[in-house]
């Protein structure tokens, strides 16, 4: 929608001295603006309907450049009137007009939200692709376009206009920041269900299942079960230790491996004292898999089996907060608890679903008692800082992260999320530089899965520091080919 200023407002082409910096701030301000704004004179200046210039294509050509410019600021402005009166045929009408005389991407922008008001969403697009062309830091126009594209379920095309918005602007608009994240869930569903639809159902990408898996701390395989302890492998058990063998694998094929081999370990059924913690792997893997009602029903025949496996406690909670049942979720913690109070791992969870739920005081509190159990638990240390900065409380965040990183100096995670709250505080040079070491980190320890985070991050810092919008681009690429490589290698396993 048009503001005050736009009416003023002129293309790149005749404002060529004014610097690129005060440019993304005039159009971050305009984001911020209802869709269409009227002037609003004292007394009406818009001509009389018959004293308008009448303008086709037959007799534009024959105008000179000064009546173009006339012309065209007579119908935009008789366009923002009958957009106010919700007369929007004749808005569209005298805007298509006004973009005869001069193709201005104000004109086809303001068209476009004629257009968003009928609902014609292929229209919206057509105009305001149109004004992007013009313009191509247009944030109206994007923020247009890609709602447009929303309505059309077009996810992906909605996702990358609105992150393109956000990153021009800074993501100073929250209504932009908040489609980024509700599209990139909805853009994952769509691409989860396509690939679902078209094969049995396979466990996530070997990253995401290692992060999940040492989302608890590691602990020695049951007795009975270590590596050189001679089972038979058609028995219950011999199936266990093959599965926990696969699991150290931490690929694609070996969490396959896993998987099976625990369904299997169920099936041979001569498991003794560790039936409830095959029962504990098959649920993860389900859960993994996206199979949350069978999940549910293995861990919950893993507590009625050994009430002392807090894990699957911990598990199940997790699981019940994801299908929406918080009392559910709290319940399990405290029966988690009543059996093993100094378990850390209940702590770090229970931390986990208070930050989700926004109970940041619970979190850190959580967070802390986990520390004081278990210092090496390094997720602990960093889920501190971030919940300690989301409190407010930023010199008490900034401590604990200096901490980690003297601590956990080799973990590439620990410059990265510090990074991103040195970015938020506009420490430019010193944010690139936690990214650039993060980066390296990924590169040496996972050249063929890397995380790229730390490259999203260093790419939104240029722009924001420096205006690089080209450098950004080129690392918004690496991280695009990083994670397309790793999605066909999924798709290909």
């Amino acid at each position: 929608m048009v503001g005050k200023d736009d009416t003023a407002r002129v293309t790149p082409s005749s404002k060529k001295s004014k610097s690129k910096k005060k440019k993304a701030a005039e159009k971050a301000k305009d984001a911020e603006r209802p869709v269409l704004e009227e002037i609003k004179p004292k007394a009406p200046t818009v001509e009389a309907a018959e004293e308008l210039p009448q303008v086709d294509e037959a007799t534009v050509g024959l105008l000179s450049l000064e009546e173009r410019k006339s012309f065209a600021a007579k119908l935009k402005a008789a366009g923002n009137t009958a957009y106010g009166a919700k007369d929007y045929d004749k808005a569209i009408e005298l805007y298509g007009q006004a973009i005869l005389c001069k193709p201005d991407p104000i004109f086809f922008s303001n068209r476009a939200a004629c257009f968003n008001a009928k609902h014609e969403w292929e229209k919206v697009i057509e105009d305001t692709t149109a004004a992007i062309k013009l313009d191509n830091e247009y944030i109206k126009a994007l923020n247009r376009r890609a709602h447009a594209y929303e309505q059309l379920e077009k996810y992906s095309e909605a996702l990358l206009d609105f992150t393109a918005s956000c990153i021009i602007d800074g993501f100073k608009t929250p209504s932009s920041a908040e489609a980024v994240e509700r599209l990139l869930k909805k853009v994952a569903e769509a691409k989860g269900k396509a690939i679902m639809a078209g094969k049995d159902k396979r466990l996530p990408s070997p990253t995401f299942v290692t992060n999940y898996l040492q989302s608890f701390r590691a602990k020695p395989a049951p007795e009975g079960l270590e590596i050189g302890v001679e089972l038979q492998e058609e028995s219950g058990k011999g199936q266990l230790q093959l599965g926990l063998a696969a699991m150290d694998k931490k690929t694609s094929d070996g969490y396959e491996e896993a998987a099976k081999h625990f369904n299997t370990a169920l099936e041979l059924d001569d498991l003794g004292e560790h039936e409830a913690f095959a029962y504990n792997m098959r649920g993860t893997f389900r859960y993994l898999r996206g199979e949350n009602l069978e999940a549910l029903t293995d861990l919950t025949k893993s507590v009625e089996l050994d009430p002392s496996l807090t894990q699957s406690f911990i598990k199940r909670a997790s699981m019940h907060l994801e299908l929406g049942d918080k009392e559910a979720a709290a319940a399990d913690f405290e029966k988690a608890m009543a059996q093993n109070s100094d378990d850390p791992d209940i702590y770090y969870h229970r931390a986990q679903l208070h930050f989700i739920l926004g109970e940041f005081a619970e979190a850190a509190k959580d967070y802390q008692k986990s520390i004081d159990l278990d210092r090496d638990f390094i997720f602990s240390h960093i889920q501190l800082g971030v919940t300690q900065y989301k409190m407010g409380s930023i010199a008490s965040s900034m401590a604990t992260f200096r901490r980690t990183m003297k601590s956990f100096d080799k973990v590439p995670d620990v410059y990265n999320y510090y990074g991103e709250l040195l970015l938020d505080q506009q420490k430019y040079q010193e944010a690139i530089e936690k990214f650039d070491t993060a980066v390296e980190m990924e590169k040496l320890s996972k050249p063929l899965g890397m995380n790229v985070l730390p490259l999203i991050n260093k790419a939104l810092a240029l722009f924001q520091w420096k205006q690089d919008f080209d450098e950004a681009e080129k690392l918004c690429e690496k991280a695009l080919i990083s994670m397309l490589n790793a999605l066909l290698k999924l798709i290909a396993s």
